[in-house]
């Protein structure tokens, strides 16, 4: 068992029991998934760029990632129906709970000029972040990287209220930003 799931285990749900003061267990909220999604403009130009971003995605999940395909043509954009345009993968169980733990202690605090990611979620107990290159994981081998490429993060949780959601990602380790 990963350290952060028996910390959720035997810490945060009793915090969050206590804090919001539930009836049920089954009420408590977990974090069910995390989403890593990639959008790969430049692969439409040279096809290598999607073969880096794939390599770059599963080293840093631990599984392939699939390719997602446009679902209309935009001619302004040089774009057709069924091109592939970017990249996601979906984490679950203790790969899910190993990512979280490197994210919040290892990749956050190497990110320049980091105070804590803004505490607003999506208004449905999830919370999604944006990185603007990949460069700070430390699966990554900088020698190898071409060029950097951003990524979008969603943590997916059973709580319905963002207050939930917020509360389960900090005493998960998140670092927030202080409020003023």
């Amino acid at each position: 068992m990963s350290r952060l799931k028996k910390k959720y285990l035997e810490e945060v749900k009793e915090t969050l029991k206590e804090k919001f003061s539930y009836k049920n267990p089954m009420q408590i909220p977990e974090l069910k998934k995390i989403i890593i999604s990639m959008g790969v403009a430049e692969a439409l130009k040279d096809k290598n760029v999607m073969q880096d971003c794939i390599r770059e995605l599963t080293q840093l999940s631990g599984q392939k990632p699939i390719m997602m395909k446009a679902k209309q043509s935009i001619s302004n954009f040089k774009l057709r129906e069924g091109q592939e345009i970017g990249l996601k993968v979906t984490i679950r169980g203790t790969r899910m709970y190993e990512f979280f733990d490197r994210f919040t202690n290892i990749v956050a605090p190497r990110i320049r000029d980091f105070r804590g990611f803004k505490p607003k979620c999506d208004g449905r107990g999830n919370y999604s972040l944006g990185l603007s290159d990949q460069q700070m994981f430390p699966e990554i081998n900088l020698d190898e990287v071409k060029r950097d490429q951003g990524m979008n993060i969603s943590f997916v949780t059973s709580a319905l209220t963002d207050e939930e959601c917020r509360e389960l990602l900090k005493l998960l380790g998140m670092p927030f930003q202080k409020s003023a």
